[in-house]
């Protein structure tokens, strides 16, 4: 596994969900935006890309503006701090998000989540080698769009042919990944050998258990604006 700064990715994981889920029932504008801009901090710290970054906020600019507008015209109660919060929610989100999937690789990730959060075998290799087969199945609609204007048809995304033989080349595929997998030994259930070195100190569990308490603690006893 390549070095990577920052926290291990499955106590980040489990950062995200601890805060994000009482995020969703949190009303304080000033807690939205200090989880936005402790995130940019720990995605400069980890030195992520800025232009990716950049760009990523940028894009999601309408979905916030569109909460923070719909808020404040049809919301009831005190409209403008309704506005805030859920506009604000957005980045909030977006940026917890970032810091998992900005600093690591998916490989990295899941089998991470399979070494230290008991993430099933089956499923952490299934993801990883759907992951792995997108850049074929881009090609593979490359090809049946040549395919069928050698024949002088074209296919329109919205056209259910074209998802039908992309779904008919994905079982063909599957049926050949299992047949590989199992050539090679791995059996469902079976234990496994692990070569994947992932440290995980104790002191992040720590931290990560302080930070998401501190966190409800802050947004529903302090409860700030």
């Amino acid at each position: 596994m390549t070095k990577k700064r920052g926290l291990n990715v499955s106590v980040m994981t489990v950062m995200l969900l601890g805060i994000g889920l009482p995020l969703s029932f949190s009303l304080s504008v000033t807690l939205n935006l200090m989880i936005c801009c402790l995130a940019l901090i720990y995605l400069a710290a980890c030195r992520v890309s800025l232009k990716t970054t950049l760009l990523v906020l940028l894009a999601a600019l309408p979905l916030a503006f569109g909460s923070w507008w719909s808020f404040l015209i049809f919301g009831t109660g005190d409209q403008w701090h309704n506005a805030w919060v859920y506009g604000s929610r957005v980045y909030a989100y977006l940026l917890l998000g970032m810091t998992v999937t900005m600093n690591c690789r998916v490989k990295d990730l899941l089998l991470s989540l399979h070494l230290h959060l008991k993430l099933p075998a089956t499923f952490a290799y299934g993801l990883l080698a759907a992951f792995n087969l997108l850049a074929r199945i881009q090609q593979q609609y490359h090809r049946i769009q040549a395919s069928a204007m050698m024949r002088g048809q074209v296919y329109h995304l919205w056209q259910p042919g074209l998802y039908l033989r992309i779904i008919i080349t994905a079982l063909n595929w599957s049926g050949d990944l299992a047949t590989a997998m199992t050539s090679q030994g791995f059996t469902e259930g079976a234990k496994r050998t692990i070569s994947f070195v992932d440290p995980l100190p104790r002191w992040q569990w720590l931290v990560a258990i302080g930070i998401i308490i501190s966190y409800c603690w802050a947004a529903f006893v302090i409860q700030p604006w």
